[in-house]
């Protein structure tokens, strides 16, 4: 494994290990610090007294002292990895009693000094540049170490005995470019562990004899084995890998960055095939050179599981049937053979114990296992990312499998077309994942029919048949990133209980969806165009009938794409009325809002008098039509009469007694509708020629005047004369009290006018008469002769 590789490792470690300290800290007493990656070329100083988790690595830091972590009493976990950190005094952390996680590695550590750490639970000084291990005797006091990262060139068995009664769950092993010089192979042998991962020079030949048949090593992993100059196969190798014989209580082997040829990496196998090793993995092999013919001695094993993971070879063609065959026959139950660009695998020329058989990653097609019938016992079967092109295909491939319950055949190019015949599955397929394909909506009627966990994510379908007859044991369907525009109904899906069809085209979700689908205990239908209309509220209605935790992502991935006005609200928060999306409602609004008006409307009009005022508009407008035909010099003549006297005729003989006389003796004209009125007229022509013709207007107002319909007539056209608007043409004479409650409604003119308008009382004592007159003559005479002097 290379530095960087094994960083990456190494951060996914401190990450697990960051949360599950996390997870032991109460809320109360947790508190992360994080300044990696901030140019640091020391400690801040700014850090709180609550700080139980530091992270500082990836920085410019060359310098540890006490006073840095004097005030961080409370510090559990520090990360300095990836610094410029040459010398390191441990003294420095005796006042960090609670530190549980030091992490030093990625430096340029070249000594330490100790000092007691008891405390220490995770110790990482890897990838440092140690000439021997540094390892103190204080190191012996550290009871509760479970991981601890060392880094060397030398290696003495000696040095590992201040630990040799720890037993340390995994230890971390980096040997220098300088490694082999001096070697003690028994140097390991003292170590007790669990777990050990041993990192060789990189870029280094494989000439080393360390024995690394740790007895009490349940887990083993070797990185970086380079041997392609060695005349002898990898013998340096092979031969340490031979010594794993003697360790029985080690199960598992990790091989990673090998570079080699093909021969040695089949003796390699061969030598783990006859060792306690039950799980097997090699990763990142370089090949040179071609495979020839090889037996392979399939007995006397332990293995249950081998995984090869990227494999590349620098011969453009070689006869790969050797090596098919090899992996084919293999007796044991899980094989993982990915990203190493595989063309084809044979069948088992026997009854295969395969359980499990992963070839991800491959460039398989669709003949691979093609009338295969050795692999009854397989249960899981993975082809994703391959080169599978026809869906009914690999349904005839998976007929044999007897056993068969999961298969994995996503991000491949399979399509399906219902004229290339029947699909024949087997019957015992429960899981199938077809997501990241090309597969239309012709699919279902290519499925297995007892399937229960069905995934066609991100492939091409607009549409779900309801005649779908084949899946009443399916129970979980993801068909999100596909074109499907409505939510299906659970007609054909009894038992159907979770469905994921996010980011699709639906718009207008069915509100019965939930009726149809009484077993559904999760959905996530978010992240799709939804149109915020009166369609969609009926749905939301039947979201909130339901709990909040079986529509996931609600309600943060449920937002109105349509209209824009709406476009980013949360559907929960989108609210129409009910009046607006219930046509009947609306009409039946419409109609009794529209009776409740025109009943409103009458009711005015008749208490208003409102067919009067139309009476009186209609005559107007005719009188006015007439006097247009008139010539418009025969209109502008001057008035012939100071004023026109509006009177009830039980009013009479006031009017001649008091009225005209008073007036008509100081030259006043006055206009009576008895003498003045033009025969042949209408009344009302009369009236109004006669308010035109005349400078005021004197209304002489009485119970008796509210009693006539003439006087009325008379009021409003005087009110609303064209020739004096704006003017001060009324004058209002009170001959008798008028009670307010006498005054019919259709008078609210008058009513307004002696509100508004001061008026002339009549008054009963004779004294007050003569000031009366007077008033009422000096009213009419100054305005006249304001007049002619204009």
């Amino acid at each position: 494994m290379t530095e960087t590789n094994f960083t990456i490792f190494h951060f996914v470690i401190i990450y697990m290990l960051i949360l599950e300290i996390n997870g032991q800290l109460s809320d109360e007493s947790e508190f992360v610090v994080d300044r990696s990656k901030r140019g640091l070329t020391r400690v801040p100083k700014d850090l709180s007294l609550k700080t139980t988790v530091l992270d500082i690595s990836q920085n410019n830091i060359s310098e540890l002292r006490t006073s840095d972590m004097l005030s961080l009493s409370k510090l559990k976990m520090l990360i300095m990895s990836h610094n410029r950190i040459q010398y390191l005094d441990i003294s420095v952390f005796k006042f960090n009693k609670e530190l549980e996680y030091l992490d030093l590695s990625n430096n340029k550590l070249k000594e330490i000094s100790c000092h007691p750490a008891v405390n220490l639970k995770h110790l990482d000084l890897s990838f440092n540049v140690f000439d021997a291990l540094p390892i103190c005797k204080e190191f012996g006091a550290m009871s509760q170490l479970e991981f601890l990262g060392l880094s060397a060139t030398q290696l003495q068995k000696s040095a590992m005995l201040p630990i040799a009664h720890l037993h340390i769950n995994k230890v971390l092993l980096v040997l220098g470019d300088l490694y082999g010089e001096k070697e003690d192979p028994e140097s390991l042998q003292e170590l007790n562990t669990e777990s050990l991962h041993i990192v060789f020079p990189a870029r280094k030949e494989f000439h080393f004899i360390l024995d690394v048949s740790i007895s009490t090593a349940v887990s083993l992993e070797l990185s970086n084995i380079k041997c392609v100059l060695d005349d002898n196969g990898c013998s340096y190798f092979l031969n340490v890998l031979s010594k794993l014989q003697n360790n029985s209580r080690l199960s598992n082997l990790t091989l990673n960055n090998v570079e080699t040829n093909w021969h040695s990496l089949i003796m390699m196998l061969q030598l783990v095939w006859h060792t306690s090793i039950e799980y097997f993995s090699i990763s990142n092999v370089k090949l040179h050179g071609q495979l020839t013919a090889t037996n392979f001695d399939y007995s006397g094993t332990s293995l249950k599981a081998m995984s090869v993971h990227q494999v590349v070879s620098d011969a453009f063609s070689f006869k790969q049937g050797y090596i098919y065959r090899i992996f084919s026959n293999m007796n044991i139950q899980s094989l993982t053979v990915s990203g190493t660009h595989m063309l084809h695998m044979v069948c088992p020329s026997q009854m295969s114990p395969f359980l499990h058989l992963d070839f991800s990653n491959n460039l398989l097609t669709d003949t691979v296992f093609n009338n295969c019938e050795t692999l009854v016992r397989l249960e899981t079967f993975s082809l994703q990312m391959n080169q599978l092109k026809k869906l009914v295909n690999i349904a005839h491939v998976t007929k044999e499998m007897k056993s068969l319950q999961q298969l994995d055949i996503s991000q491949n190019s399979l399509s399906y077309d219902e004229s290339e015949g029947y699909c024949s599955w087997t019957i015992s397929l429960l899981s199938l994942n077809m997501s990241s394909n090309r597969l239309t909506d012709s699919v279902f009627s290519c499925l297995p029919s007892r399937v229960r966990v069905l995934d066609l994510h991100n492939n091409k379908i607009t549409r779900i048949p309801e005649d779908v007859n084949s899946l009443e044991a399916l129970q979980e369907l993801n068909v999100a990133f596909n074109s499907l525009a409505h939510l299906p109904g659970c007609g054909s899906f009894g038992r159907l209980s979770v469905l994921i069809i996010d980011y699709n085209s639906i718009s207008n979700p069915s509100a019965h969806f939930f009726e149809s689908c009484q077993k559904i205990r999760s959905i996530n239908a978010g992240h799709n165009p939804f149109q915020c209309t009166c369609e969609l509220r009926d749905f939301i209605q039947s979201i909130g009938q339901v709990s909040s935790e079986v529509v996931e992502g609600w309600p943060d991935s449920y937002q109105c794409d349509y209209p824009e006005s709406y476009k980013g609200t949360l559907l929960k928060d989108f609210h129409v009325s009910p009046l607006t999306c219930n046509t009947a409602l609306l009409i039946v609004t419409i109609g009794v809002t529209g009776l409740v008006l025109a009943v409103t409307l009458t009711a005015l009009c008749i208490y208003l008098d409102l067919p009067w005022y139309l009476r009186m508009v209609c005559q107007w407008t005719q009188t006015r039509r007439r006097a247009r035909n008139i010539p418009l010099d025969k209109l502008q003549r001057t008035l012939q009469f100071h004023a026109f006297i509006s009177y009830s005729e039980h009013d009479s003989a006031w009017v001649k007694s008091e009225l005209l006389p008073n007036l008509e003796k100081e030259d006043i004209r006055i206009c009576l509708h008895e003498r003045n009125f033009v025969p042949g007229k209408s009344i009302v022509e009369n009236i109004i020629n006669c308010i035109e013709k005349s400078y005021k207007s004197i209304f002489v107002l009485s119970p008796n005047f509210v009693q006539s319909e003439w006087c009325h007539y008379e009021l409003y056209f005087a009110h609303h004369n064209l020739f004096h608007e704006g003017s001060d043409n009324l004058i209002l004479i009170l001959l008798e009290p008028i009670p307010q409650y006498s005054i019919p409604s259709s008078y609210h003119k008058l009513k307004t006018l002696m509100t508004q308008r001061t008026y002339l009382e009549w008054p009963k004592e004779k004294g007050k008469h003569a000031l009366f007159w007077a008033n009422l003559r000096a009213s009419i005479c100054i305005k006249l002769m304001e007049q002619a002097k204009e």
